[in-house]
């Protein structure tokens, strides 16, 4: 049998932490910061995790993580 192909977009946003659960950078701070407020900034600096509905779909593209 082939190896599995690892979605590399995928790979790219998201990393699998030790307890198993997906980690990723929130959105928003690349650019346009002066209009945001320093809360809503700093809110995006901590990383977001995946709900447990869409972890089946992303781990389906993680298949060796």
């Amino acid at each position: 049998m082939p190896k599995m192909k690892t979605r590399s977009s995928v790979a790219k946003r998201f990393s699998i932490t030790a307890s198993g659960k997906l980690k990723f950078k929130k959105k928003g701070l690349r650019h346009i910061l002066e209009k945001r407020s320093s809360a809503s900034k700093r809110h995006c600096r901590k990383p977001g995790f995946v709900s447990k509905a869409d972890m089946p779909r992303i781990k389906a593209c993680l298949p060796y993580a």
